[in-house]
């Protein structure tokens, strides 16, 4: 089995422990463990983007330990992205000189960037689609409608690429699905009724992975799950009704069709000293109504 299907099966892997809210990360810690002792060139990482999982999980774990351990791959995986050609062999102590101070020059410059580690890796995807690139920048334009975050993970603009890397993802094309999954975030991350799951993703309570995912009512606000439970319970509420056997009788007439076939039923909805009320269902026609 080669290194890149191997690596693929972490993926797999790692990218579910990004949406678990911080479980299993003793599984995640051995993972990427063994990622620490594979052969990893560039051409894997470009293709199998594991980067940008181990990135993920580094914004969603809690564990100290996974965090560093991320930190440390994703600090010599970007030694590909700056590492020059293989320059032609050359003699004599003046092309060691060369070689030494280089090696210095280097030393001192991964210290710097290692005081700053990029909140996204790879730092910037090369795709040239024009579909996905518009969507990039309504994501990005919906995550800046309350201006800047203090708390972010990351750059509106960097967590817009992520959160449409992982929708691509799944629909591997962008089709009508794929657009209506990103029309959808971008309708949720504006809504100004919504702030909450806005804020979530921007400061990391929410990763990339699971927001691709999440269906509409789990994305909804508080007051709109309050409202939806409301209609769920009167619904309920009806059917419940509605099952009920009553009493046939002709004594009471519709108003609608004006027959005397009519059902009706006698419930207790107010407090106990109060008298029944009564549910009449016609019928002939199936106009309901009561009266106590």
């Amino acid at each position: 089995m080669s290194v890149e299907e191997d690596v693929m099966k972490i993926q797999k892997k790692l990218t579910k422990m990004t949406s678990d809210d911080g479980t299993g990360q003793e599984e995640a810690l051995e993972l990427l463990k063994t990622l620490q002792t594979m052969a990893i060139n560039l051409d894997v990482l470009t293709k199998t983007r594991i980067g940008m999982t181990v990135n993920a999980l580094r914004k969603s774990s809690k564990d100290e330990e996974v965090i560093s351990l991320c930190k440390t791959l994703i600090k010599n995986w970007k030694k590909f992205l700056s590492t020059p050609t293989t320059p032609g062999k050359e003699s004599g102590s003046s092309s060691k000189s060369k070689k030494d101070s280089s090696k210095d020059k280097e030393r001192k410059d991964e210290k710097e960037k290692d005081k700053k580690l990029p909140a996204s890796f790879p730092p910037q995807s090369n795709t040239t689609d024009a579909v996905r690139l518009k969507c990039r920048e309504l994501l990005t334009q919906a995550l800046k409608t309350d201006g800047e975050n203090p708390n972010s993970c990351g750059s509106p603009e960097e967590l817009a690429e992520e959160l449409e890397e992982c929708i691509f993802m799944e629909f591997k094309n962008t089709d009508m699905r794929y657009k209506n999954r990103v029309r959808s975030r971008v309708a949720n991350l504006k809504d100004p009724k919504n702030p909450t799951l806005r804020t979530n993703f921007l400061n990391g309570v929410i990763s990339a992975s699971r927001l691709a995912k999440m269906t509409p009512e789990e994305m909804a606000s508080d007051e709109m799950k309050k409202l939806r439970e409301k209609f769920i319970k009167e619904a309920i509420d009806d059917a419940q009704l509605a099952t009920v056997q009553g009493t046939k009788t002709e004594m009471l007439k519709c108003g609608k069709c004006k027959k005397k076939n009519c059902t009706y039923n006698q419930l207790q909805t107010r407090s106990s000293d109060e008298p029944m009320t009564t549910f009449v269902l016609c019928n002939e026609c199936g106009n309901r109504w009561k009266f106590c």
